[in-house]
């Protein structure tokens, strides 16, 4: 096929996916449907979210953008007008024009009305989503804190991948005497008194404030609509892991998902080096993370983790 017809092929295709996203919001504007049954993944950045998302994204009863939806998200409570205090959200900021929003863009995105969503800044926002969608399944991954220390140090480093939000922040970031000068991933309470601190201490706020957030939030979900997944329980076995998990949220583990869970790992979603337990020891933060280790003994323990030493 010559140059031209590709071209041609992409416009008609895109165009046809525009009319398409219009149809449904047609559609939806004329019979107004909620969302079912919506299914968030949450957890700290960089704690294997993304994996977790793209497998259950997988699954034939659930509708995926494919793609983070941050900018959608706080488009809703935008930053600027809560003064750039924290991502999170409460239940009292729900309407039910939120809630339509919600729903109207997920079917003219996706064409159906359950779906799956990542997005880390979420997991600050689990009452919001709650009061939001009653009915929501909310998926937690947990990793441990030296890897996900490290993996947040690394990411810190690609502000252009994790700092795309953060265009309008009214304060200087100068964190490791200036090396990092974009705030990446999250804002929770607290971080204004970071923005001169060391890179080690601020991964250490944002793995704390995280899952502490996530660990409260969790005590006002009922059983039947919470699952927790760690990190390594996936790099161990991940069939039975993702099985247990779909489980849990009342989805089909075929043979298709079986056979994706058993190479998933093979070709790793937004993984920075080799997928392995405990590598931070091996890696070039091993100091810094020891450093902090302590700050962060009590959520950890929390989440199923005992630090050594």
């Amino acid at each position: 096929m010559s140059n031209f017809w590709i071209k041609v092929d992409k416009t008609l295709r895109y165009h046809t996916r525009n009319a398409i996203r219009s149809l449904r919001g047609a559609w939806w504007d004329v019979h107004r449907l909620p969302a079912v049954r919506p299914v968030f993944v949450i957890g700290c950045s960089r704690a294997g979210t993304t994996l977790v998302y793209k497998t259950f994204s997988e699954a034939p009863e659930l509708a995926s953008l494919q793609r983070e939806t941050h900018d959608f998200w706080v488009g809703l409570h935008p930053l600027e007008e809560r003064n750039w205090s924290s991502h999170a959200l409460v239940a009292e900021q729900t309407s039910d024009g939120d809630r339509e929003i919600v729903s109207r863009y997920f079917y003219r995105e996706t064409g159906a009305r359950r779906f799956v969503d990542k997005n880390n800044q979420n997991g600050l926002c689990v009452p919001y989503l709650r009061a939001l969608f009653p009915d929501a399944h909310f998926v937690f991954v947990k990793r441990s804190p030296g890897d996900n220390l490290s993996s947040l140090i690394e990411g810190w480093a690609r502000p252009e991948e994790f700092s795309t939000w953060a265009d309008g922040l009214p304060v200087k970031v100068a964190i490791e005497d200036g090396h990092y000068t974009r705030w990446c991933f999250f804002l929770s309470e607290g971080w204004g008194d970071y923005v001169t601190a060391g890179i080690e201490d601020v991964c250490a706020l944002q793995y704390r404030t995280m899952n502490r957030a996530i660990l409260e939030a969790r005590e006002q979900v009922p059983d039947s609509q919470w699952t927790e997944i760690k990190y390594e329980e996936l790099l161990r076995d991940p069939v039975a892991g993702f099985r247990r998990a779909f489980d849990e949220c009342g989805l089909e583990f075929g043979p298709k998902l079986e056979v994706h869970c058993r190479d998933v790992l093979a070709k790793p979603y937004n993984a920075f080096f080799e997928i392995r337990e405990d590598k931070w020891k091996q890696g070039p933060h091993r100091v810094r993370v020891e450093r902090v280790l302590p700050l962060v003994s009590d959520v950890a323990r929390d989440l199923g983790y005992e630090i050594q030493g």
